[in-house]
């Protein structure tokens, strides 16, 4: 095993850098339904397949701009996810049976998916596709410093909401007991909606950055759910900031580890950080 160069090195800290401001990207809106709605949603892994997929066709077909996908996209998915969580609420479901329900609608979205686009593989061509800069000797490609800095800026919104509003801190008090905020006059339906909206508009920027990134076909959409699962466990259940700094830490180690030995070794390091952790803070869980 030769060692990398240091050029080599620290640009495979700066790619991890970036892959992990996908991975917490795709794991906000996941962590905050799980943490705050008790909802394991496997569907937020559909949804932003289903964002790429959508904004891979405006901009082929309607010739639209890909940056303005993402002012489209969101408020579209916003009101699917209310109307999800509508649905939702009507029944008590336990965080067991959402995640086998929101499993069946990820097929579903899946299977819609090939019906309409087919399982080839789809690229999304544009012009920011070819985008880069350097920082002396280091390549910053454009779609994943766009995805980086959508990542941190919705993030801290996000956390800032939560901390310092009204509304952040009755969803707070609704995760931590339901029934006494809502006695104490806190409208949890209407918070639940709002909150099952956010995130699904979340899933479909994610999906406009993964397009903007990778090569999409519709297999790829359960190939995320290992990762992006063990950020949001490590970042914390509910936290905005958590599956950021998770994701990054694991994108980092990942291409670290790609540079350094071999691609294959890449998987085991997500799952390694998850059962380390879960050994020594069982409880964070």
């Amino acid at each position: 095993m030769n060692f990398p160069s240091f050029n080599l090195l620290a640009q495979a800290v700066l790619s991890g850098i970036f892959m992990g401001g996908l991975y917490g990207l795709i794991g906000l809106g996941l962590g905050l339904t799980w943490g705050l709605l008790r909802q394991i949603n496997l569907s937020h892994f559909g949804l932003v397949f289903v964002s790429a997929y959508l904004s891979y066709h405006m901009v082929t077909v309607g010739h639209i701009d890909a940056m303005l996908t993402l002012l489209i996209l969101p408020p579209v998915f916003f009101l699917f996810g209310v109307g999800m969580q509508t649905v939702m609420s009507r029944f008590s479901i336990s965080p067991f049976n959402s995640l086998l329900v929101t499993f069946g609608i990820t097929v579903i979205m899946e299977s819609v998916i090939q019906w309409i686009w087919t399982a080839d593989f789809r690229r999304l061509e544009t012009h920011y596709n070819d985008q880069k800069f350097t920082i002396g000797s280091l390549y910053v490609p454009v779609p994943e410093l766009i995805t980086l800095i959508l990542a941190v800026s919705l993030s801290v919104s996000i956390w800032a909401v939560m901390r310092y509003t009204d509304f952040g801190k009755a969803m707070r008090a609704m995760a931590e007991d339901g029934p006494i905020a809502v006695a104490f006059g806190i409208n949890e339906k209407f918070i639940s909606k709002m909150l099952a909206g956010l995130c699904a508009a979340l899933a479909a920027i994610a999906g406009v950055c993964l397009a903007l990134t990778f090569t999409l076909t519709p297999s790829q959409i359960f190939s995320w759910v290992g990762v992006v699962f063990a950020s949001v466990m490590l970042g914390g259940l509910g936290s905005p900031l958590g599956p950021l700094l998770a994701g990054i830490l694991i994108g980092v180690s990942e291409s670290v580890t790609m540079t350094i030995t071999a691609p294959s070794w890449a998987p085991i390091v997500s799952f390694s950080l998850l059962i380390l952790m879960l050994l020594l803070r069982p409880g964070k869980f």
